[in-house]
Order: structure tokens, then sequence, then C-alpha cells
């Protein structure tokens, strides 16, 4: 009788143990809902650059409505792409990661937090598109419709810090690319830079949405931005018009489930969810330029192709352009915001 209690007692005490030990975990049984089945409750970590916010407000809800996402959460961190990136990088826990470029999810392989493989998917890895454009204020009273209209007198313009933020490394390569021919004139590219930067640029934010809200506030003439973040100020209300000048470079936004998770499965539904048409529809909503080809043909009216648009790969590819552009050390653009007396510190 002793043996048989003793052995009741540590059988209780086992329980209670493996119990505990799920504390802290991500997935864990939850009360189910009437009619659920029993189903468990998986809190997912959504890290991302600033601008889509918008639109994941909106999937995240969609995607728990979905057979998929039942019974799944979805905590949201959102802050310029370079931050969020080293963010993750030294401990931020996170399950699916969304930056503004593919070098802040590189970082993520070289630690083993994303997986090698990461872009081979349908879409190679990306779950929306954009271009860079131009802010202005309502009418457009500066008379600005190209590059070279950011160098008249006067002009002041807002484009974020390119150390902390991926739109400003979107926005000075489109403005290079433009100047450059895409790349085959590197002198007449750095040299519009340095006159745009040390002569024009007033404000360098640390993230796209600050510089956003920086503008509407009332500063400067141009905010160098997304279309999307133009079509999302004007949806907002916000007293804005935008042109995109003939030479713009395409920006690509990349998604992955990182190696780290606890519920890889259901991260992998959540991005996707983020790629089915229904949330690509909410990505064209607020301006980004979809993935889903079906989606973006519904919509090319409101996504015309400028006619001097370039990639990144026609100036040779990030790891190119990261060398020899932002570099903190050596890099040609970090040399010019540094003579501009902007921090390159990452």
């Amino acid at each position: 009788m002793k043996t048989r209690f003793v052995l009741v007692v540590l059988l209780v005490l086992a329980a209670v143990a493996a119990a505990g030990c799920g504390g802290a975990s991500d997935t864990k049984q939850a009360s189910a809902a009437p009619g659920s089945g029993g189903a468990k409750a998986t809190k997912l970590a959504l890290v991302a650059y600033s601008t889509p916010q918008v639109v994941y407000d909106q999937v995240i809800p969609a995607f728990a409505g979905t057979p998929a996402g039942r019974g799944i959460s979805v905590s949201e961190s959102f802050g310029a792409s370079g931050d969020q990136s080293r963010a993750v990088e030294s401990g931020l826990p996170a399950d699916v990661v969304a930056f503004s470029l593919e070098p802040d999810i590189d970082r993520l392989v070289k630690d083993g937090i994303v997986a090698p493989n990461w872009a081979a998917t349908p879409t190679h890895g990306l779950v929306s598109r954009s271009v860079v454009t131009l802010i202005v204020r309502k009418g457009n009273p500066k008379g600005i419709h190209t590059w070279d209209d950011l160098l008249k007198p006067g002009v002041q313009v807002l484009t974020p810090n390119p150390f902390t933020s991926g739109s400003a490394k979107w926005n000075l390569l489109a403005a290079y690319g433009a100047k450059s021919a895409a790349g085959k004139d590197p002198k007449a590219g750095l040299d519009y830079l340095r006159t745009l930067i040390t002569k024009h640029v007033k404000v360098q934010d640390k993230s796209g949405r600050e510089a956003l809200q920086n503008f509407v506030a009332g500063t400067g003439d141009v905010l160098i931005s997304y279309e999307n973040e133009a079509i999302t100020a004007q949806k907002k209300g916000q007293s804005v018009d935008y042109v995109t000048p003939p030479g713009t470079i395409l920006i690509e936004n990349p998604i992955a489930v990182t190696t780290k998770s606890k519920a890889p499965e259901q991260a992998r539904a959540f991005v996707d969810y983020a790629l089915s048409k229904p949330a690509q529809e909410q990505f064209a909503a607020w301006g980004y330029r979809p993935v889903d080809p079906a989606v973006l043909t519904a919509n090319a009216s409101k996504f015309p192709t400028p006619k001097g648009l370039f990639t990144i790969r026609d100036l040779g590819g990030w790891k190119k352009v990261n060398a020899e552009f932002f570099d903190p050390n050596k890099g040609s653009v970090a040399k010019i915001e540094q003579d501009a007396g902007v921090s390159t510190a990452k």
C-alpha cells in the first residue's frame, strides 16, 4: 500500500511539473471556444518594418477568422527595418519577420535565425512591392515632377536615415539609379546624391513612417517615400499629393518564417495567408503593389509602370550596393552622410 501511495504521489508531482514547464511557450492549451473541439491557442510574434502596420492590422484579424488561423493570435512589433532586424538578431522573439529589404532578412540568415532558402518561394520571398515616389504638398506648389526639381533653390526635402531605415536606402538608390542611367554613370549618380543630401535634405528621421509624420506635420516641401505611403496618407485624409518620377526603382519587400519559431506550421500558415488573394487585396487597398498576379492585374490602373523603372539587380544587387554605398567605414553614401553631419552608426 505504501509503495502504491508513493507511486501515485510521484505521478501527480510529475504531471504538475510537466504543466509548469510549458509556462513561457508560445503554443499552449487554452480554454476552447464553444464548438472548437478543444483547439489549442497559439501566439505568434510578427516583427516588421513600420509602414505596413495599417495592412497587418487588417490582415491579422482576417487570418484569425480562417480555418488555418483559428486559435492563433499575433503580437505585432513595428519600427525602422534595419533596427527591427538588428533587434531580432539580438534576441527579440519573432516567428515571422517582414522587412523593407532583402539585406535585413539576410542578416538573420547569417545567425541561423532565418533559413538560407527563405526566398525559394513562388513570390521569391516577397509579400509586396512598391516604387519610390515624391510626396508633395496639396496642389504641388513647388512644381515637383522630376529628380532635378528637388535641387531647385529653396526646396527642402525629407528622407529617412539609410543607416536605420530600409526605405531610405530605396529612396537614395532610386535617385542614384535615375541620375546614373541605372548605374552606368556612377559619378553622375553620386554627384546628384551629394548635392541632394548636403544642400536640400532638411531632416533624416529614423524610419519611413516617422518621416511621413514629420512631413504631414508641416516640415519640408517634398518627402521621398514609397508610393504606398503616399496612398496611405491620402486614404487617411492627409492633404498631400504625389508624383512618380519617370526614373525610379522597384521596391521589393520580403517576408519569412524564423527558424526559432515554436509554432512553425502556424507561422507558415500566417505567411501563406499574407500571400493569399484576400490579404493581397488589402495590401493593394493601402497602396502596395501586390505580388499576386491576379490582384495586380485587377489594380493595373492604380499601379502604372513608370517608364524608366529599374530594379536593385540593375545596380548590381544588394551585396554589391551595400558594400559600395552603405558600408559605414568606406561606403560612398556613408561618406556623403558623414560630410552632412548625419550619423552612420548602426
